[in-house]
């Protein structure tokens, strides 16, 4: 069985159409596992502190370092993310004081001098701080954790916000890889969702980027969007295909009121039905595998030379909190509200609450708020579903290799579960228990993987929704 995903066919794309309704349902996205809902407050800075201090023995890999900027100027009705909709400047100045005590705090309880192989921003919108904000939240940042050789240092950026002296100042600080948000270019859509963003200044900014010598683009879009169709979709995608990025997110939109109330608004404005939600995401993969992307995983895509195909062609594709990385073996620490760290031992997540997470990180302590501790069944558990999620396939040989013992010993009545997947043609599953995820599986990876998940029966209540659909 090979890694990564055979490159469907329109007929792939007929046949799964079909399925996709059948399968809908509110799963993770595996970022983690156990997911952070599972999570407990009775993970606090203390534990964070012994997980910081165990990082000493893994410092040849370096660090992955995630900073949160939480600012936007205005709100995008569809975003569910951590955000402060400010147009204070003192507020990004009380930040930078907050988050530079917090990496002086972090430092000290991180022993030697490990190195940073990947840096990622993201918000809310980084480049609402000002060109020497940048610089002094980057020196203050590689100072404490200085960058490693050849190093990924990428940003979220608003080119509704981002002028090129921003370009200059990520420039100068060695940004390689930028992550801009589209989301859809119809102008009815752009209405709706409170997000009016030109197409030629979209474009103009990509070239900037590369006129600096940033490797790599990716473009965030989203379907299910209120007044979407199939028809303006493919407008937008022509758009995004004449920018031509190195790598496109196509994300599902996630109506989650019980986190953005904001989102209650599109119920009134025409969201499309489970059908032609579904009808926008077949065609848009039929027009990108045409146009020469390769499909990553889930709802990614990226051009054959980009460094994540190169990965999901070598079985190297990893996944953390902020998606699809190359970047394999990696802890990751986070700084600024709402941050999760990926830690030896397990999961740490910052104070939400800008506020709340400032006054703590001022008095000198962590702003942990609540963790996780992982257990020897939730390493096996992890092992198999990030091997789902980033290969699409799972080996029995190295199962065993890896636990010593035989998964269809181990987990029997889960690869029973997976026997309608099976007969749908969306896994195919060997006399070991080795499993393939075909064309069709990839698309629902999560609902694969989610069978795999010891936590997720207690967590699917109709009564208390917590994760989106998987379509």
């Amino acid at each position: 069985m090979q890694p990564g995903p055979a490159v469907g066919s329109a007929s792939d794309l007929v046949a799964t159409e079909s399925l996709l309704s059948r399968y809908l349902a509110p799963v993770p996205r595996y970022t983690s596992y156990p997911t952070a809902p599972v999570w407990s407050e009775r993970f606090g800075p203390g534990d964070l502190r012994s997980e910081l201090r165990a990082l000493g023995r893994i410092q040849e890999r370096g660090l992955s370092v995630y900073v949160h900027v939480p600012f936007c100027r205005s709100l995008c009705h569809f975003c569910a993310c951590n955000r402060v909709i400010t147009q204070d400047e003192e507020r990004p100045r009380h930040y930078l004081d907050a988050i530079e005590t917090e990496i002086a705090t972090v430092r000290r309880s991180v022993p030697g001098a490990p190195r940073i192989a990947q840096l990622h921003w993201g918000g809310g919108t980084p480049t609402h701080l000002q060109p020497e904000q940048i610089g002094r939240l980057h020196r203050v940042l590689t100072d404490a954790f200085p960058l490693g050789p050849e190093p990924e240092i990428s940003i979220e950026i608003d080119p509704r916000v981002t002028r090129t002296d921003h370009l200059d100042a990520l420039a100068e600080c060695g940004f390689n890889r930028i992550s801009m948000g589209v989301q859809d270019f119809d102008p009815v859509v752009q209405k709706a969702i409170h997000r009016i963003q030109a197409f030629p200044d979209t474009r103009e900014l990509v070239e900037q980027c590369r006129a600096r010598g940033m490797q790599s683009v990716n473009l965030d879009l989203i379907y299910g969007l209120p007044y979407q169709s199939v028809a303006s979709f493919m407008r937008t995608l022509d758009a995004v295909l004449e920018i031509r990025p190195d790598r496109i997110a196509l994300y599902s939109y996630a109506h989650v009121t019980w986190k953005a109330r904001q989102q209650r608004s599109f119920e009134r404005k025409h969201l499309p039905d489970a059908a032609t939600k579904i009808a926008i995401l077949i065609a848009a993969i039929e027009r990108l595998l045409a146009a020469g992307y390769v499909h990553i995983g889930m709802d990614h895509f990226a051009l054959p030379a980009d460094e994540l195909s190169r990965a999901l062609a070598l079985g190297s594709l990893r996944r953390n909190f902020m998606g699809y990385t190359t970047r394999a073996g990696l802890h990751v620490i986070a700084f600024g509200p709402s941050g999760i760290s990926e830690l030896p031992g397990g999961y740490a997540q910052s104070e939400r609450d800008i506020d709340t997470w400032e006054t703590t990180i001022r008095h000198g302590a962590l702003a942990t708020i609540r963790g996780h501790r992982l257990t020897p069944d939730d390493v096996e558990r992890r092992w198999i579903i990030s091997h789902i999620m980033c290969d699409g396939v799972v080996r029995a040989q190295a199962f065993q290799e890896s636990f010593q013992k035989r998964l269809t010993d181990a987990y029997a009545p889960k690869l029973r579960r997976l026997a309608g997947f099976e007969a749908d043609g969306l896994v195919e599953i060997g006399p070991t228990g080795s499993l393939h995820l075909t064309f069709p599986g990839r698309l629902l990876v999560r609902n694969v993987a989610a069978v795999f998940d010891a936590y997720l029966p207690e967590q699917t209540r109709p009564d208390r929704p917590v994760f989106s659909a998987s379509v």
